[in-house]
Order: C-alpha cells, then sequence, then structure tokens
C-alpha cells in the first residue's frame, strides 16, 4: 500500500542518481510514493523513493528506483542514461528519460522497455495520463 513521502528522500534519490524528476511525478510520488499502474500492453508496480524515517518505511521502500535502476543497468541493453520508475515483474521495466536539451532533467514521458527487445517505447506523455486510465 502506497503511502506519502517527504520531498527531502527524493531530492537525496536525485541527488544519488544526478538528475532531477519531473515536477509531476514527484507530486504524486508525495502522495502516494509507488503504486500500482496498468498500460495497454501489463501491469506494473511503481518504485517506490526510498524513505529513510523509520524502519518500518525503510523496509517498504527497499526495493526503490535508486536500487531497481542500479541493477537495471547491469542488463546488457538497458539505456544508460534512463531511470526505472516501475517493473511488470518480468525484468521488463517503465523508464523516464532525459530531456532533450538537458540530460539532467528528467522528461515526463514514460517509456516501456521490454528487455528482450532493448528498445524504449513510449507508453504515455506523463504519469497523469497512466494514473487515469
Amino acid at each position: 500500500m502506497p503511502f506519502p513521502i517527504e520531498l527531502k528522500y527524493i531530492v537525496q534519490t536525485e541527488d544519488e542518481l544526478g538528475v532531477l524528476f519531473p515536477t509531476r511525478f514527484k507530486e504524486k510520488m508525495i502522495q502516494e510514493n509507488g503504486g500500482e499502474l496498468t498500460t495497454k500492453e501489463d501491469d506494473w508496480q511503481l518504485y517506490p523513493f526510498f524513505d529513510r524515517s523509520d524502519r518500518k518505511r525503510m523496509s517498504r521502500t527497499c526495493n526503490h528506483i535508486g536500487l531497481e535502476t542500479k541493477q537495471a543497468k547491469e542488463w546488457r541493453n538497458f539505456p544508460a542514461n534512463a531511470i526505472a520508475i516501475a517493473s511488470n515483474g518480468s525484468g521488463d521495466h517503465l523508464i523516464l528519460l532525459p530531456e532533450n536539451d538537458n540530460e539532467k532533467q528528467l522528461s515526463e514521458v514514460i517509456y516501456a522497455w521490454w528487455h528482450e527487445e532493448g528498445i524504449p517505447n513510449k507508453v504515455a506523455d506523463s504519469i497523469e495520463d497512466l494514473l487515469n486510465q
């Protein structure tokens, strides 16, 4: 069950990964850190931001965006500049990629990365599009 998170934990992840998450994505995660999404292709579990506020939250967020992104980057065809934000439980991820003109700022656009193909495919213009399905 997702729960709210303080902005400072999102900022810690941004610092760790060297990126800035899109505003609408941060707003959603501040309200509900994690949760489920559905696309035409699959059902997804959003990775939470690592919440260090207490032991219970640390335990509930141990599969956080930072850790899951680092593990995904071990795949030979995972995009080097991608951030993993969700999984379908089968090795595939929803990812965010940087803006074309700013490698640090992640775009609102959400892509599915299928581990067998290794090519990102756009699934939504923003997190809101997936939440409203």
